[in-house]
């Protein structure tokens, strides 16, 4: 009986472009509600929706496949953004949290693990690049 519970209870991995579509789907409608972080998507941002998930999608799917399917500067775009409303640790911080909140919820796995670590690895690059913009823009010449 324990195993047969045990089972039910399992979750599956990311496997195709339909898992991360749920990954990105569910992540973003917590995004878009979230204290923290929601109004820099819809405030500041003024995210499309209709055209930001599809390319998230990409982004993912790229990620974890290899599918050459994103094509993209992230980091242009939060700079811009960091130039409208400073970017800080807790924006990022919350970021991460609800998107491996998001994969822990919906999947386990190998990829899980993959697309949290390199979750992590982008946002600290993010963090690091808008601090070093922020830097050369206080600079006096």
């Amino acid at each position: 009986m324990c195993f047969y519970i045990k089972m039910l209870s399992m979750k599956k991995d990311i496997t195709s472009r339909q898992d991360i579509e749920l990954l990105v789907n569910e992540f973003y409608s917590r995004v878009k509600q979230d204290p923290v972080i929601g109004f820099v998507f819809t405030d500041i941002a003024k995210v499309n929706w209709e055209k930001h998930l599809p390319v998230m999608y990409d982004f993912f799917e790229n990620m974890l496949f290899y599918t050459g399917s994103y094509t993209g500067n992230p980091m242009e775009l939060h700079k811009h953004i960091n130039r409208i409303l400073p970017l800080n640790e807790t924006h990022f911080k919350q970021w991460e949290y609800l998107f491996c909140k998001v994969v822990d919820e919906l999947f386990e796995g190998p990829t899980a693990e993959l697309v949290k670590q390199r979750a992590k690895s982008i946002s600290a690059i993010m963090q690091i690049k808008i601090k070093e913009a922020n830097s050369s823009a206080d600079k006096i010449y």
